[in-house]
């Protein structure tokens, strides 16, 4: 399957960085899974939970806090207050 490159950062610094095949967390309308060659477009997100299913299958998954999405046409960026991760990711 094909993966775009994402990158969730906070105000401390950058909390992912990789190849994704996909990322499913909640945005200001609902949940949202995003996926290579997604159409590109700016939304807010609201905490809740952030998954992250790597290139190599692995899952990562934690609780987001509020921020921004912005999907463009091979990289997704997550600017959000805070992730923490589930023990063990």
């Amino acid at each position: 399957m094909k993966t775009f490159t994402l990158t969730i950062s906070s105000p401390d610094g950058e909390l992912y960085r990789g190849e994704a095949r996909m990322v499913i967390l909640r945005g200001t309308e609902g949940e949202l899974a995003i996926m290579a060659d997604h159409v590109p477009f700016v939304t807010g997100i609201v905490k809740g939970r952030c998954v992250v299913i790597s290139g190599a299958e692995q899952r990562k998954e934690g609780t987001i806090e509020e921020g921004i999405l912005t999907v463009g046409a091979k990289e997704v960026t997550v600017l959000t207050s805070g992730l923490e991760w589930q023990k063990g990711d």
